[in-house]
């Protein structure tokens, strides 16, 4: 006969949940030894306070006693992560706020105010109150439950605190309490489930927003850095080509108005160089809005744009894209300009003779991300530096949510892959 998981309703785990007699097994162990090891603590706490007079030792008492408490709270959110399958994220110790003696103290202070500590310790005091009523009810359940039989049996001997002497009218009185002790060692099983998920899992929740918040900011700054860097881009492009073009082309046409009519035919080249520079112009500022968003994105997708991109590039691009139907605009933009601003670099720094692109759809946490590696074999040493080709590509990916790593050795080869959720 194969017995049934007691599993928490709606816990998220990666693996089975335990069984009932598991979470008895622990109010057991934490009603027989907890109670002890606070009293423990609090002993420690009482001698490091008595010894702080005393040149200060006791303060060092205290901090020991500190990280003693963080190990006990780590320990606890383990406990119940792994108990009831929540997603908890193990308690650690703070990062040091600052250099020297002065930067240790901010640290201590900051471990000593971490709500996660004290909520984790609360639950695992409530868990050893709860582990203590539960023995005691384990106990006088027991007790009911031979004595309820002892009617049954001639044996003269005692049960704890209850004789076997007991009268047969009484025994099914006693069998319902022994039956109602049972249900209260149950009952304390649910408690303990209710009290600490409630507060572990509200600390997993508080950490999962806490990096869903950090992660937003980093996507804002992101997105911000990569408008910052575009507006600039546009404005240097249209200061050192457009402009000088069209600047030229107002010169030319003056030119012409003057000669219209002393040389008809000098007035007639000059026109006709005016509109060569316009044409010029016009196919910059096309250039250009590439460069902002490219229309063949929306006209016939991620694949043919980049078949595009790899034809215009100045180094043979073998190109492997596997695809299915559109997916999310910004996804889609994020890896076209990743892509393209990638064979840009490889073309102007890498010194590379060819280039491998490949673009698949890959699952990551239950969500389709459009995943792309580009990979040369120049000379590599390929950095991120701020305002630079890569930090654009980075800036544009994290504002979409996505990911990009770089692994370029000295010697090459160069590789980068880029991840991009697709969000719709």
């Amino acid at each position: 006969m194969t017995s049934t998981p007691w599993a928490l309703p709606g816990a998220r785990t990666g693996r089975p949940p335990l069984k009932l007699g598991f979470t008895l097994l622990h109010l057991a162990v934490l009603g027989t030894f907890g109670t002890i090891g606070i009293s423990l603590l609090i002993a420690w706490l009482a001698m490091g306070i008595g010894l702080t007079p005393l040149l200060g030792i006791g303060l060092l008492v205290l901090v020991g006693l500190l990280y003693a408490l963080f190990a006990v709270a780590r320990t606890e959110i383990l406990r119940i992560s792994g108990l009831y399958g929540i997603d908890a994220v193990p308690l650690g110790w703070p990062a040091r706020r600052g250099p020297g003696f002065g930067g240790y103290v901010k640290t201590l202070g900051r471990a000593l105010a971490d709500g996660r500590m004290w909520a984790s310790l609360g639950s695992l005091v409530l868990s050893c109150i709860i582990g203590t009523i539960m023995l005691g009810v384990l106990q006088w359940t027991v007790h009911l439950a031979i004595i309820s039989f002892a009617p049954l049996t001639n044996v003269d001997t005692v049960a704890g605190p209850f004789s076997l002497h007991t009268p047969a009218a009484q025994a099914p009185w006693l069998m319902l309490l022994a039956i109602a002790g049972a249900a209260i060692v149950i009952g304390t099983a649910f408690l303990h489930r209710s009290v600490t998920v409630g507060i572990i899992g509200s600390l997993a929740r508080e950490t999962q927003l806490t990096e869903q918040v950090r992660s937003t900011t980093v996507q804002r700054q992101g997105a911000v850095r990569a408008a910052e860097v575009e507006r600039t881009r546009i404005e240097r492009d249209l200061h050192d080509g457009v402009q000088p073009r069209l600047v030229s082309v107002a010169m030319t046409l003056g030119l012409a108005h003057q000669q219209i009519d002393s040389n008809p035919q000098q007035a007639k080249e000059l026109v006709a160089e005016a509109h060569a520079s316009t044409k010029s112009a016009i196919t910059e500022l096309r250039q250009l809005t590439r460069g902002i968003y490219a229309s063949v994105l929306d006209d016939r997708g991620l694949d043919a744009a980049l078949s595009a991109v790899a034809g215009r590039s100045h180094i043979p691009v073998q190109l492997d894209v596997q695809l299915e139907g559109r997916y999310p605009r910004v996804a889609e933009a994020a890896m076209y300009f990743a892509i393209a601003e990638a064979l840009t670099n490889a073309a102007k720094h890498s010194r590379a003779q060819r280039c491998q692109v490949t673009v698949r759809v890959r699952e990551q946490n239950g969500q389709e991300h459009l995943w792309a590696r580009v990979e040369d074999n120049g000379v590599g040493s390929a950095r991120i530096t701020p305002g630079g080709g890569l930090d654009g590509i980075n800036n544009r990916v994290v504002a979409a949510g996505g990911t990009l790593q770089l692994d370029s050795p000295a010697g090459g080869p160069t590789t980068l892959e880029v991840s991009v959720p697709c969000v719709y």
